[in-house]
């Protein structure tokens, strides 16, 4: 799949070192990968969330993290919208 929004992963980090890792591993993988349909993030990231149009949370460090993306997956592309805490994700 092709990465956009590597920028905010940057930022993240920078502030949450304690990420670093999770998200490094979570890039590999979506960068190593192309994702046909929703069903191929479950079979991978099962608790991932589907909103609709596209949209997916992914939890990153057990859930410490949430992770906003839209996937289109014709072209194949995740783009990261936003990441912060859990609880700044409850606050949306």
């Amino acid at each position: 799949m092709k990465l956009i929004g590597r920028d905010i992963l940057k930022e993240f980090i920078f502030e949450h070192a304690d990420a670093r890792s999770s998200i490094s591993a979570w890039i590999a993988e979506v960068e190593a990968t192309v994702w046909q349909s929703s069903h191929d993030v479950k079979a991978r990231y099962a608790n991932a969330s589907f909103l609709g149009d596209g949209t997916v949370i992914f939890n990153i460090k057990g859930n410490t993290y949430r992770m906003e993306t839209r996937i289109t997956y014709k072209t194949p592309v995740v783009m990261v919208v936003w990441i912060g805490t859990h609880a700044e994700y409850s606050k949306r």
